[in-house]
């Protein structure tokens, strides 16, 4: 889907007081294009507030260092949202991923616009703007910038920098290509200093997430020729490591850094009871596609979903699925 580029920038033209608002368990593409965007916003004279169904969580704390990202119900009412002009929803379609958020859009009478990359969507009332192709949505805020005529400045280019990094893996997943790295280059220009993020991103970890890390990895089980890896949290493990829950972020790859892995799972416990499950692909086998089967969605390459029930019907029910499209994907192959 190409993004209407003029009717997007009608849009903006015509409003005054913005919302942005992403998914809940918000990474650095969601965390960062918000920030982006308002910085794009605010370069356009407009009034811009960021409001999330969650709050930043502590280890992305360092994208948003003045703080302004707001969760509803702790720093700001629903009814403090009145009188607005327009609601931007980033980096989702799905109306159990904004959370808290979810009801406060649907009471809302303003425009309401999604802005984002994934294939999956709800009967969301809003008009889309949608680049499936788009390694990110950090890059659309990029293009939207260019569209918008601003110019790229250090408190625009260093979240959207993240989000671009984090999302293609630091540039190595297969959605990267050579416009990645010219996007990558234009946010450099604009203020983005790579050592500086990477840092803050995997060189600054608590010992807690370390820890967590040893449990992951102890607790890693092959199947199928060891194309198949996975492996489980339970939220007991937080105590007993000191770990918080979103120290889990990203320790689906560690299962990928195995030779000969091409899918992986992760079944992660939540505090509020069921499991995140998060699929990586590096085969024919669409993640989106498992993870639609129970009633997620995300990329071909990477996506989730969550199932409230027991760990053990959890883990059987998820790996049978898994197992039947992996002995599809290579038949023969001895489970």
């Amino acid at each position: 889907m190409n993004v209407d580029w003029a009717r997007f920038c009608e849009i903006i033209q015509q409003a005054n007081h913005i919302v942005l608002t992403s998914h809940i368990r918000p990474d650095c593409d969601a965390l960062g294009s918000e920030l982006g965007m308002a910085g794009v916003l605010r370069a356009l004279g407009k009034t811009v507030r960021i409001v999330n169904g969650q709050e930043t969580p502590a280890n992305l704390a360092f994208i948003d260092p003045e703080n302004e990202i707001m969760c509803i119900h702790q720093d700001i009412t629903p009814e403090e949202l009145d009188g607005i002009d327009l609601h931007i929803i980033l980096d989702t379609s799905a109306w159990i991923q904004l959370g808290p958020m979810a009801d406060v859009i649907r009471n809302s009478k303003c425009k309401k616009i999604i802005f984002d990359h994934h294939e999956d969507e709800d009967d969301i009332d809003a008009e889309l703007f949608k680049n499936t192709s788009a390694e990110a949505v950090g890059r659309m805020v990029v293009e939207a910038a260019e569209h918008l005529g601003v110019d790229l400045t250090p408190e625009i280019s260093v979240p959207l920098f993240a989000a671009l990094s984090t999302d293609t893996g630091w540039f190595r997943f297969p959605s990267v290509s050579e416009f990645t790295y010219e996007i990558a280059a234009k946010l450099v220009r604009g203020g983005a200093v790579p050592a500086d993020i990477y840092g803050d991103l995997y060189e600054r970890e608590s010992v807690g997430r370390v820890r967590l890390r040893g449990i992951v990895l102890s607790r890693i089980k092959v199947e199928i020729e060891g194309r198949l890896a996975h492996t489980h949290i339970l939220t007991k493990d937080y105590e007993e490591t000191g770990a918080l829950p979103t120290d889990t972020e990203d320790l689906i790859n560690l299962a990928l850094k195995i030779d000969g892995t091409k899918f992986a799972v992760i079944m992660i416990e939540q505090v509020t009871g069921g499991f995140k499950i998060s699929f990586r692909s590096r085969c024919g086998i669409a993640c989106n596609e498992v993870a639609a089967h129970f009633g997620g969605g995300g990329h071909k390459a990477a996506a989730g979903a969550f199932i409230d029930d027991s760990f053990e019907n959890v883990q059987s029910n998820v790996l049978q699925y898994v197992r039947r499209c992996m002995m599809s994907e290579f038949p023969g192959s001895p489970a």
